[in-house]
C-alpha cells in the first residue's frame, strides 16, 4: 500500500480499524453469554476491505 494515502482513504482505514473490536465483557455478562463473538469481527489475513 502506498505511503502517501488520500485522507478518504484513511478515515475508512480508520473506521474499520475502530469496528474490528471484539464484544465488550459487559455485553457478554448482560446477556448471559448468548453473545460471545462479534459478527462483524474482521481478521486482517483472510478477509480484506474493498477499498
Amino acid at each position: 500500500m502506498a505511503r502517501n494515502k488520500p485522507s478518504a482513504m484513511k478515515t475508512r482505514l480508520l473506521r474499520a480499524e475502530k469496528s474490528n473490536r471484539r464484544v465488550p465483557a459487559w455485553v457478554m455478562i448482560r446477556t448471559n453469554r448468548t453473545v460471545l463473538r462479534h459478527p462483524k469481527r474482521r481478521s486482517w489475513r483472510h478477509s480484506k476491505l474493498k477499498e
